[in-house]
């Protein structure tokens, strides 16, 4: 069993390949990668880099529910994946999709009945299952909500009940598949707000998304995939100001691209800021004059 730090590692894979059946390359070709518990690791790469197969992999749709050939080591919360019965790995790892239209079941006819829908799968007590419904819908800020009918939501508001409904099951692991891809930017800093308070909860969470300024601002990990390779893997500053970013077709934020720009035409900042707070703090200590360094935040 493999273990960080005395705690069980979140997911280890070693050398892991995976080709879809009647396809000719793989999907994941020599995956080598551990994470840690508790953290919210952002994974990004251009499409068809093989984000969301390693997302299926952990969850266990692959290689349960997609047909393949996987090759390698894979360990999900310290048990083989050939281990893991598929229906206890569905309740023990929470999950959200990228289209939050496909997310509602559409068999519930308001918001509270939708939230509740994997409780009642696992049959928890009709109070203790009310219970938990009020304290999630109240955390989220969702009272407004909970009587409308679930399919008749805006896109923000149904990824938000999706969210609602896994963080009700109370999995201490949940991966989410680019869930702001259909959302404008006020609801994407709302869903990233609530994955925010899933990691400060203390749960761990697996996150592929392409709006890397949100993940500089949320993520403690990037993983950064091309080709269905993992190029490199570390603290979000490390990652998210390296040229390996570059070099998968990433684009890096915005005030990181600015910098960059800065320092090509000689007017280097302090230090390379990876959000709009580093940023302003790092232009203001080139105005004054200060010496070069890390940021203060």
């Amino acid at each position: 069993m493999r273990r960080c730090g005395g705690a069980v590692v979140l997911v280890s894979l070693h050398d892991v390949r995976f080709t879809y059946a009647f396809t000719e390359g793989p999907a994941l070709d020599g995956v080598t990668l551990e994470l840690e518990p508790g953290l919210l690791h952002g994974v990004v790469g251009m499409n068809a880099s093989g984000k969301s197969t390693l997302c299926a992999l952990i969850r266990g749709v692959v290689p349960h529910f997609h047909e393949g050939t996987l090759e390698g080591d894979v360990q999900v919360l310290g048990r083989d994946l050939s281990d893991w019965d598929p229906a206890d790995l569905s309740q023990t790892i929470g999950c959200v999709f990228d289209n939050p239209f496909t997310q509602i079941s559409g068999i519930k006819d308001t918001v509270f009945e939708e939230i509740a829908i994997g409780l009642e799968n696992l049959g928890v007590p009709r109070e203790a299952m009310i219970q938990r419904v009020k304290e999630v819908v109240e955390r989220l800020g969702l009272q407004a909500l909970i009587r409308k009918n679930p399919n008749e939501l805006s896109g923000g508001q149904r990824q938000k009940v999706a969210f609602a409904s896994i963080i009700a099951m109370d999995t201490d692991f949940i991966v989410i598949d680019e869930p702001t891809s259909q959302l404008d930017p006020e609801a994407s800093e709302e869903i990233f707000g609530v994955i925010d308070q899933l990691r400060r909860h203390g749960k761990s969470v697996v996150l592929v998304e392409h709006k890397i300024d949100l993940l500089a601002r949320y993520a403690d990990s990037i993983v950064v995939m091309k080709e269905g390779r993992v190029v490199m893997h570390g603290p979000t500053r490390d990652v998210l100001t390296s040229d390996a970013l570059l070099d998968a077709n990433v684009p890096p934020p915005e005030v990181t691209a600015l910098a960059r720009d800065l320092a090509d035409a000689g007017k280097e900042l302090p230090f390379m800021p990876i959000t709009r707070s580093e940023a302003y703090q790092a232009i203001s200590r080139r105005m004054e004059g200060r010496p070069r360094g890390h940021h203060t935040a």
